[in-house]
C-alpha cells in the first residue's frame, strides 16, 4: 500500500512490488499483523513531506510475522521464528517486509501478532516518555489524547507506577469508561475539562496531540512540572507557545520532546522484550480497536481522520 497523493486517506493505492532481498545486516518478514499508527496518517498527509518524503512510498513502520530470509552476517536462526520488527517511516504495509536485525525483537509463543502490533511501538514509546518526564509514585499525570495506542499505555503505566491521579482527554464518555478500565481516574474533554474532582495542575503531562492548543495545557503544569510531547497528531503547536513558560517563569516548568529514536537500540530493546512478556502474561493489554485487510488500509486511515480509533487499527494481508 503506497502513497499516490498526500492528502486524504483516497491517495492511498495497492500496488505490486518485488520481494525484497535483504542486505547486511537486515531480514524479512512475511507479515502476519501490520500495526496501523499515528505517524503513518501524518506522513499519508503530508505534514512531513519536506523531511525528504516522496509519494510513493510504503506506508507502515511496524510489522509481525515469520522470518522468511536473512540477510549476510545475520544468524540464520532468525528464519522461520515469529518476531516483531520496526521497519523505520516506511515498507510496513506489504506482505513482505524488510528490516534491520537490531529492530526485531522475538515474540513469546503466547503473543499473537495482532497484539504485538498493538503494543510494539505504543508501549515502549509511554514507558521512555514517563521516564523522559522523571515521572516519580505519587505525581500526578494527564494524558493527552489518551484514546489512541500510545495513550492507552501510558495510561496503564501511569496507574501501575503509582501514580497519585491519572487524567485523561478523551472525546467520549465510552471511551473515558474504557480508560478508567485501564487505570484514568479522571476524564476530562479535549479542552481539559469536565471533571471538577480532577486536579488543577498535573505534575506530567504527556502530549501525544500537540496542535494550536498545546500553550493551554502548558497552563495547567504543576509548579516544577514537566510536559512531554510525544506526537502531533492535531499538527505542530504555534511556535510561540514557549511564551506560557516565560509568563509563569517563577513556576520553574518545563516542556520537552521525545522520539523513540533517541533511546540507544539496546534498552528500546530490552523494555520492548520486557512488554511483550507482560502482554503474554495479561499483565499488559493490547487494545485493538478493529482488523481489516492490507487492501482495507485507506478504511483503516479514514477511521483516524475521523477520530473513530480507541487504541490500533491492525491490518492483515
Amino acid at each position: 500500500m503506497t502513497v499516490e497523493r498526500f492528502g486524504d486517506p483516497s491517495g492511498m493505492a495497492m500496488t505490486d512490488a518485488p520481494v525484497p532481498a535483504p542486505g547486511p545486516g537486515e531480514l524479512v518478514i512475511g507479515t502476519e499483523a501490520i500495526g496501523v499508527g499515528g505517524v503513518d496518517a501524518v506522513i499519508r498527509r503530508g505534514t512531513i513531506s519536506g523531511y525528504g518524503i516522496t509519494t510513493g512510498l510504503i506506508l507502515g513502520s511496524e510489522v509481525a510475522g515469520t522470518v522468511t530470509a536473512v540477510g549476510t552476517d545475520v544468524d540464520e536462526s532468525w528464519v522461520g521464528r515469529r518476531a516483531w520488527a520496526f521497519t523505520g517511516l516506511g515498507g510496513g504495509y506489504a506482505e513482505q517486509a524488510l528490516a534491520q536485525v537490531d529492530d526485531v525483537v522475538a515474540l513469546p509463543e503466547e503473543l499473537s501478532s495482532i497484539d504485538s502490533v498493538a503494543l510494539g511501538t505504543s508501549a515502549p514509546v509511554a514507558h521512555f516518555a514517563l521516564a523522559h518526564a522523571h515521572f516519580a509514585p505519587g505525581e500526578s499525570v494527564l494524558v493527552r489524547g489518551a484514546a489512541g495506542s500510545i495513550g492507552v499505555a501510558t495510561v496503564e503505566l501511569a496507574a501501575q507506577g503509582g501514580a497519585s491521579a491519572v487524567a485523561v482527554t478523551t472525546s467520549s464518555a465510552e471511551r473515558g469508561a474504557r480508560l478508567r478500565e485501564l487505570g484514568a481516574t479522571h476524564v476530562l474533554d479535549r479542552s481539559g475539562d469536565g471533571d471538577p474532582d480532577a486536579p488543577a495542575s498535573f505534575d506530567v503531562i504527556v502530549d501525544i496531540v500537540g496542535g494550536p492548543d498545546t500553550a493551554e495545557f502548558v497552563d495547567r503544569l504543576a509548579p516544577n512540572g514537566r510536559m512531554v510531547l510525544v506526537g502531533a497528531v492535531a499538527g505542530f503547536p504555534p511556535a510561540d507557545f514557549g511564551g506560557r513558560l516565560l509568563s509563569a517563569f517563577q513556576q520553574s516548568r518545563s516542556v520537552a520532546t521525545f522520539s523513540l529514536d533517541s533511546v540507544p537500540i539496546p534498552a528500546r530493546d530490552a523494555v520492548r522484550a520486557d512488554q511483550f512478556g507482560a502482554a503474554a502474561r495479561g499483565e499488559l493489554h493490547a487494545v485493538v480497536h478493529d482488523v481489516l485487510p492490507l487492501a482495507q488500509a485507506a478504511e483503516a486511515h479514514q477511521q483516524m481522520d475521523d477520530g473513530t480509533v480507541f487504541g490500533r487499527i491492525v491490518l492483515v494481508p
